[in-house]
C-alpha cells in the first residue's frame, strides 16, 4: 500500500465508473485496478484450489478454515477486469502515479519523464499520504524508482508519507 509508478501508453485514459458517495450523491470516480499479470495470478489460485481440494492445505488453516470452500477461504479468483491492461512494453512510453493503498487509481496525468511527472505531483500538491503532499525531490525518487509504502514511523520524525521519508534513500 503506497504510491507506484506505473507505466502506461500515452493516450491512456484510466476507467470510470459512477458510484455514490458518502453524500448519497452521484458521482464519477475511478476504477480501482490491481498492478501485475492477471493471467499469472489466475494461474497460481488455480493452483492453490486444486491442491486445496485435494486435501493439501498450507499449515496456517485451521481445522474449521479446512471444511470451507476455497474461494471463501481464500477469495474469489482473479479477474482480468480488476488488472491494469497488459500492453506491449513499446506501447508503455509515458508514466502514471496510481496510489494503491486500494487496488491502484490514478493520481496524476500520465507524462513522458519522471522529472515531468514529480513536477506535477508537487505543484499540484498529489497526496503522498492523506492529507500530506511531497516535495518535487521526494517525488522524483519514487517516479524514478517506482514505489513508496504510505508511511514510516519513526521515533525521530514520527508519522511521515513513505514519499517523503524515502526522499533520502539511495
Amino acid at each position: 500500500m503506497g504510491r507506484e509508478v506505473r507505466r502506461v501508453p500515452a493516450d491512456w485514459q484510466h476507467p470510470k465508473k459512477h458510484t455514490f458517495d458518502h453524500r448519497g450523491q452521484w458521482v464519477e470516480r475511478y476504477e480501482a485496478l490491481l498492478s501485475g499479470d492477471w493471467a499469472a495470478a489466475a494461474k497460481e489460485w488455480d493452483e492453490a484450489r486444486a491442491k486445496w481440494e485435494r486435501g493439501e492445505f498450507p499449515d496456517y488453516a485451521s481445522e474449521e478454515n479446512k471444511a470451507l470452500p476455497f474461494d471463501q477461504w481464500d477469495s474469489r479468483r482473479p479477474y482480468s477486469g480488476d488488472y491494469m491492461p497488459q500492453w506491449p512494453e513499446a506501447e508503455c512510453t509515458h508514466l502514471m502515479m496510481y496510489e494503491t493503498t486500494s487496488e491502484g487509481s490514478p493520481i496524476s496525468p500520465a507524462f513522458a519523464t519522471p522529472e515531468e511527472l514529480a513536477r506535477w505531483l508537487a505543484d499540484n500538491g498529489a497526496s503522498s499520504f492523506g492529507n500530506a503532499t511531497a516535495s518535487y525531490e521526494a517525488w522524483l525518487r519514487v517516479a524514478s524508482g517506482g514505489f513508496a509504502p504510505s508511511a514510516i514511523y519513526t521515533p525521530e520524525t514520527g508519522l511521515v508519507s513513505g514519499v517523503e521519508a524515502l526522499k533520502g534513500a539511495a
